[in-house]
């Protein structure tokens, strides 16, 4: 998989992908060298949604206040 690939794809079909090549692998009736070149696939799967969980993290660390200015915030027992 491409990282190319990666960036077209939603959260949701990433982690449907990840969720697939985990499961090919946990069968563990795959060739070694496909194997090798899943998990890989697998681990650039993982890099993505982990880079879009975060990056949805920062976002809500933001409000939007009426006159359109962003403010951070911070919820309740959250420290920076």
């Amino acid at each position: 998989m491409k990282n190319e690939e990666n960036k077209e794809l939603t959260f949701e079909e990433a982690m449907e992908k990840l969720e697939s090549v985990v499961e090919k692998l946990e069968e563990g009736d795959v060739p070694l060298e496909e194997a090798i070149t899943m998990f890989q696939d697998g681990m650039k799967l993982s890099k993505y949604c982990h880079e879009r969980l975060n990056k949805v993290d920062e976002q809500m660390t933001e409000v939007l206040t009426e006159d359109g200015e962003l403010k951070s915030f911070m919820v309740e027992g959250q420290s920076e």
